[in-house]
């Protein structure tokens, strides 16, 4: 992509998903991801009803009277997006690619995020993380994520959602709110990583996908190619075998994520890519308020 197309794409999008998430997302953002941290405030001589594990032993013994300690909400958040950038990202049957989407959503997160004060930063992983843009401030910051989004080229085609997971439970120190975006098409175990990863930040999942995925439409021979390998092979997409095979396997695929997200206890959303993203982000916005 030539340095004029990436700019008025950039463009394109800032506008976009920088509306959305002024109009529609800033109040039900920040309810639904505001600090859960706290942050010594002060000192304070202790009273009648306080909790005794407050008490500042130090200063009580300096004073020679009880002193508690008083904390208070941390509301700056660190917000880290893990964005899947694997081959099969770029499929796509109706309206835009699933990175797109992915693209899109990410964004406007990215500006609700801003908008609240708070740093962002970014993973962008296949079966290796390929990029880690620490977290910043900053409508310059964002941009640059923006354009890294459209234009990035990854070294691999496959994915692995634990590899991501791994790094970020042990590059964020502070905890932070993450959202994995990804169409969850990984063959490996991810439970293990994703049960860390929840423990120590406050994960959510974001799954884009495309329909056709699950309703191969009978179009007769058609020629298919993995994203991922790049194995070539002739399909006969009207085969009633063909058909059942792919909603099995689309099914298992589905199965496999939700529970794995129900045991690692991660507040999720499924997308496809001919559906409203925004009406699915406010549901989840709504489901954590």
């Amino acid at each position: 992509m030539d340095t004029s197309e990436l700019i008025k794409k950039v463009r394109k999008i800032e506008i976009k998903t920088r509306g959305l998430s002024h109009n529609i997302f800033a109040g039900q953002y920040h309810s639904a991801f505001k600090g859960r941290g706290m942050s010594f405030s002060e000192v304070r001589e202790y009273q009648y009803g306080d909790d005794v594990r407050d008490i500042d032993w130090n200063v009580t013994a300096r004073f020679n009277k009880p002193y508690i300690k008083v904390f208070e909400e941390e509301r700056e958040l660190t917000v880290m997006l893990i964005v899947d950038l694997s081959d099969s990202l770029d499929f796509g049957t109706v309206n835009q690619t699933k990175r797109e989407m992915v693209t899109e959503i990410a964004a406007t997160i990215a500006f609700a995020a801003i908008q609240n004060n708070d740093k962002i930063g970014v993973i962008f992983f296949t079966d290796r993380v390929e990029k880690f843009i620490p977290p910043q401030k900053g409508k310059k910051h964002i941009l640059y994520i923006i354009r890294e989004l459209l234009n990035f080229e990854p070294q691999s085609k496959k994915t692995n959602i634990s590899v991501p997971l791994e790094y970020l439970t042990n590059a964020i120190k502070k905890r932070c709110t993450a959202f994995l975006i990804s169409d969850f098409i990984d063959n490996g175990d991810y439970k293990n990583a994703m049960t860390i990863a929840n423990r120590k930040h406050d994960l959510v999942a974001i799954q884009v996908y495309d329909r056709r995925i699950a309703e191969m439409p009978e179009i007769g021979l058609v020629k298919f190619r993995d994203a991922e390998t790049g194995e070539e092979i002739y399909v006969d997409t009207s085969s009633p075998k063909v058909q059942e095979a792919q909603r099995l396997w689309w099914n298992e695929q589905c199965k496999k994520r939700d529970e794995v997200l129900k045991k690692s206890r991660v507040d999720s959303v499924s997308i496809s890519t001919d559906q409203d993203y925004v009406k699915a982000l406010l549901n989840l916005f709504a489901k954590r308020s």
